[in-house]
């Protein structure tokens, strides 16, 4: 084992023993039946994803060099989105809180790859068929998601193609930015969106998030309602349900069938999906078991392309270790304040001011308030009150229970 691979072992031991006592103690990766699960799963998605990276972390580095390494090297980097970022820093927003980070959580709809390839025809591109803006506080006393929906409409600077040409400013939706300009591209909108510097980014595919969920045998789900969705391969019954890879991938992207068939529910039902995952990774002593452990290590870093600062396991667990004491009630969920699109009900436009409001929170590092019901009468996404000083935004926290 290298100086640095014992060094993280030794700083995940030693952070467990001052939050619980113990190291790697079987805590983490208690389960139960009942109505507390769902409750237990969404409190800990955060908590629970800084947790398992870091043990999942510590023991890659346990096993050996040979294994962290060959785990580590799973993650790809995009080289080449980092050169395009750097070529634009003097344009890209000023960090100003030391010790907050940014990071964009982008899900690809490519069909490139015999992975991919059965959900529709390879055309040489992709698009984000999900991006979630994840802002960790200073100190690390609380974390908010904030989901962006694909059919937003926004200003796309010029991106460089992969061909090497460049395309033009544009309005368009928002997920041209990643089917036109990739990862370098999605960053510098958001950036210019929301004025919001993003310090990391992390990609996954359509096969990535499918093999995640197969390696812990399925993550279970409340559904409120039986679904019988022919496009999205689903016919599940009412009630706790545990979805393999392809139900899942079907639940997290179906539009037509679950909710109100808005962008919006989808989202929040891909918020939800992910504390359930994070749950699973830690039950059924997975992170305790290195005959479990592999295939999921395996699994999840062969799914993600990064920038390069994360592109390694060590990266990755410098960035979770200090989520691990994040209160559930402080781990929050929502969608950027949007509404249709005055010229096009299909497509989404942000609601102001509140969309600026939270934006500037999330820039200054100050609190952010969410709730299920900020005002019945203040629209899609909006929040109760422009002008508070903390005001309160349409979401929930994830100490809340999915299921009510």
């Amino acid at each position: 084992m290298t100086d640095d691979a014992a060094e993280v072992a030794r700083g995940r031991c030693a952070d467990g023993a001052r939050s619980s006592g113990r190291c790697l103690g079987p805590g983490a990766g208690a389960t139960a039946e009942g109505s507390g699960l769902i409750r237990r799963r969404q409190r800990r998605w955060l908590r629970g994803a800084a947790t398992g990276v870091a043990v999942l972390v510590a023991g890659a580095v346990g096993a050996g060099w040979t294994v962290y390494a060959k785990l580590s090297g799973n993650i790809k980097a995009d080289d080449a989105a980092a050169a395009e970022l750097a070529r634009y820093d003097k344009e890209r927003p000023t960090a100003l809180v030391h010790g907050a980070q940014n990071i964009l959580l982008i899900g690809s709809d490519s069909r490139a790859g015999a992975g991919n390839g059965k959900y529709g025809r390879d055309s040489g591109t992709e698009r984000s068929d999900t991006t979630i803006l994840l802002h960790l506080a200073a100190g690390r006393h609380s974390a908010t998601a904030v989901s962006l929906p694909r059919d937003l409409m926004v200003d796309v600077p010029s991106c460089l193609r992969p061909d090497g040409s460049h395309t033009e400013p544009t309005f368009s939706m928002f997920n041209y930015a990643f089917q036109m300009g990739g990862s370098a591209c999605t960053v510098r909108t958001v950036e210019k969106l929301t004025d919001i510097r993003v310090d990391h980014y992390a990609v996954v595919d359509f096969a990535g998030f499918k093999d995640m969920v197969d390696a812990v045998d399925g993550v279970q789900v409340c559904l409120k309602g039986p679904i019988a969705d022919k496009a999205a391969r689903l016919r599940l019954p009412a009630g706790r349900v545990t979805l393999d890879g392809e139900q899942a991938l079907g639940y997290v992207r179906a539009r037509k069938s679950l909710g109100d068939g808005s962008d919006t529910d989808r989202m929040d039902r891909q918020q939800r999906f992910l504390g359930a995952l994070v749950d699973k990774v830690q039950s059924d002593d997975v992170l305790l078991d290195p005959g479990k452990l592999y295939p999921v290590l395996d699994a999840a870093t062969s799914s993600l392309t990064t920038d390069p600062d994360l592109a390694s396991l060590r990266g990755l667990y410098e960035l979770v270790r200090g989520l691990r004491e994040v209160p559930a009630r402080r781990m929050q969920f929502l969608t950027v304040p949007r509404r249709s699109y005055v010229y096009d009900a299909n497509r989404d436009q942000l609601v102001e001011p509140q969309a600026e409001r939270l934006f500037e929170k999330l820039r200054r590092d100050a609190p952010v308030k969410v709730s299920r019901n900020p005002s019945k009468n203040s629209g899609d996404s909006a929040l109760n009150d422009p002008t508070s000083a903390t005001p309160v935004f349409r979401g929930n926290t994830a100490a809340e229970d999915s299921c009510k």
